[in-house]
This record gives C-alpha cells, sequence and structure tokens, in this order.
C-alpha cells in the first residue's frame, strides 16, 4: 500500500507540477481526513473548524471527510476509519494528548501522512510529519506573568479549567498552578467547566453562594469566561478595570475583545484557530517530495490588557463578528 502511495504521489507531482492544482483529465484530488473537536466547544473552535472547511475543498485539490468529537476513544476511531480508507493525509486536533501511538503507528505503516494542528499528542516525533500549534504553556505564563504584574495585596482566584488532559488546559492550568504555588496566592476553587459558559456561570455561582472570597476568575477560554461574568452580574458583583473582580480569559472571540475594550474584562489571551494556510504548505511540499524545514511550527500569539487595547487590535485580532 505505501508504495503504491509513493508511486501514485510522484505521478501526480510530475504530471499536474503542484498538488494543488487539479489536472485536466480528471486527476485525483488529495484525500485528506480531518479529525477535530466539536465545532460548537467555542467561538475558537467554530473559527477553526470554518477555516479548514473553506481551504480543504474539492475546487482547491481535495477530497476531504471530517469528523468531530471531544473525546479521545471517538477520534481514534475515526483516525482508523480514515487508514483504512485509504486517505493520503490524517489532520488531528487531538482532544487529549495521549492515547494516539498505535493508531499513528498503524497510519505509518499504511502510508498516511500525518499532520498535527491545534493541539499537540504525547507520542514519538516519527509517527508524524509536523505539528502546528499554539504554545500553550507560553499562553498560559503570559497571562500569569500579566496577573502577578497587577501587585494585588492577596490574590484569591477562581480557577476554571478546559477539558482535562487537552494540551490548552495543560498548558494554561500548569502555568496558573505553578505561580500560585511559588508566590502563594489561593486558589479557592479549581474545577473544569469544559469550556461551557453554562458550566461555568454554574461553578461561580456556587462559589458565591459558599460565601468564600475571591478576586480574579481565569477561565481558560472566553466562553467561560462569558460564564463567570453572568454569575457576577446576576449577584451585583462589579467587575473589570478598578472593579472588584479580574477577569480573564483565552481565544480573543471579537466580542470578547470588545468586553476588553469597554474595561468589563481585564485580560485575554490570543489562541490563532486560522492553521489551514501552514498545513497547505506542507502538504505542497510534501507532494513534491521536499524536506521540511521545521518539524513544529508554533504560531505567535500574544495577550490583551483592557487598558491598552485599541479599536485596531479588536478588528485585526478579535475571531468572528
Amino acid at each position: 500500500m505505501k508504495s503504491r502511495r509513493v508511486i501514485t504521489a510522484i505521478l501526480a507531482a510530475v504530471l499536474c507540477g503542484t498538488a494543488m492544482t487539479a489536472c485536466g483529465g480528471g486527476s485525483k484530488n488529495i484525500k485528506v481526513g480531518i479529525i477535530n473537536n466539536d465545532p460548537n466547544e467555542s467561538g475558537y473552535r467554530t473559527a477553526n473548524v470554518n477555516d479548514l472547511k473553506n481551504t480543504f475543498t474539492a475546487e482547491k485539490g481535495y477530497d476531504a471527510q471530517f469528523s468531530y468529537s471531544m473525546k479521545n476513544d471517538e477520534q481514534i476511531q475515526y483516525a482508523q476509519k480514515y487508514i483504512q480508507d485509504e486517505v493520503d493525509y490524517l489532520l488531528l486536533s487531538a482532544a487529549e494528548t495521549a492515547g494516539w501511538d498505535t493508531v499513528l503507528q498503524d497510519a505509518k505503516k499504511a502510508g498516511v501522512k500525518v499532520i498535527l494542528f491545534d493541539r499537540k499528542v504525547d507520542a514519538d516525533s516519527s509517527l508524524y510529519e509536523a505539528s502546528i500549534i499554539s504554545d500553550m504553556e507560553k499562553e498560559g505564563q503570559t497571562a500569569v506573568d500579566w496577573l502577578k504584574g497587577q501587585s494585588l495585596s492577596e490574590y484569591n482566584i477562581i480557577h476554571l479549567q478546559g477539558v482535562m488532559g487537552s494540551a490548552a488546559q495543560q498548558g494554561r492550568s500548569g502555568a496558573l498552578v505553578n505561580t500560585a504555588k511559588e508566590l502563594g496566592w489561593n486558589i479557592i476553587a479549581e474545577q473544569t467547566a469544559e469550556w461551557s459558559a453554562e458550566k461555568a456561570q454554574q461553578i461561580v455561582q456556587s462559589v458565591i453562594d459558599s460565601g468564600k472570597k475571591f478576586n480574579v476568575i481565569y477561565a481558560e477560554n472566553d466562553d467561560m469566561a462569558k460564564g463567570a461574568v453572568a454569575a457576577l452580574d446576576k449577584a451585583n458583583i462589579s467587575h473589570g478595570v478598578g472593579k472588584d473582580v479580574i477577569i480573564m480569559g483565552f481565544d480573543c472571540n471579537k466580542w470578547a475583545l470588545k468586553e476588553l475594550k469597554a474595561g468589563n474584562w481585564n485580560y485575554d489571551g490570543q489562541c490563532n484557530p486560522f492553521q489551514s494556510s501552514y498545513i497547505v504548505d506542507i502538504i505542497n511540499k510534501l507532494q513534491k517530495g521536499e524536506s521540511l524545514s521545521e518539524k513544529v511550527i508554533i504560531m505567535d500569539e500574544k495577550g490583551f490588557d483592557a487598558t491598552t487595547i485599541t479599536d485596531a487590535d479588536v478588528e485585526q485580532y478579535g475571531i468572528g463578528n
């Protein structure tokens, strides 16, 4: 199977000159299996899914199939099916970092090239061609450094975590937990809301009902920050610049950056959802038999402060409408 794929790829490159151009005479498009998280997980994920759908089309030279799940076992089943379907490329945004060794080994044996996007996995780098990711640890550390710079007299933090075991959760949680231990910050509540605004609201409401004192909400995505704010508003607790509670989120949805600009939130960390152009560049090089200069491609990202963000930042970096 592997030798047949190699011969097919070489012939396609010779006849077409480029893997992205559909030749005359009915040449086959590149078969791609794309495994992603639930498109409704967050505004970030919706933008990520739409970016991939707009890129991997028949008009652009691809025969693409899409599968979605926030569970590792379901994603692995999708991967096994795509391998059986003899896709040329498997594009993967893993729900969890662990548990991928066997199926990635199967892909390699079958000649299926794997490209990771958005999230990394705990597997030997020989099992995939490239990894296009955000530096989740850096995202978390940038946010925590900002929080440290606020020089609060005391830190009493509600920590709203994403889906446990995901790369985003691990990176953003790790930075906060380690700094809290180092500096003696008090994390009064730490619980996963699984990226959900509704679950985040319930968690914050339960903390409010308990009477525990807090002055920071560190939410690992914008939707959870929104849910937290809903609970605060219901309890008439002020939040944002110069108010009782600091609000921190991640992803930089446009609506979230507008909240930041209005002073209702304090910080938002960027997470870039637009990875398809990076993937296309890699596929083009591999189709031509070229070697990749980088195995891991880390996208440049930043954090935004409510006191310095501009309207231009909102327009340039905001995701969605």
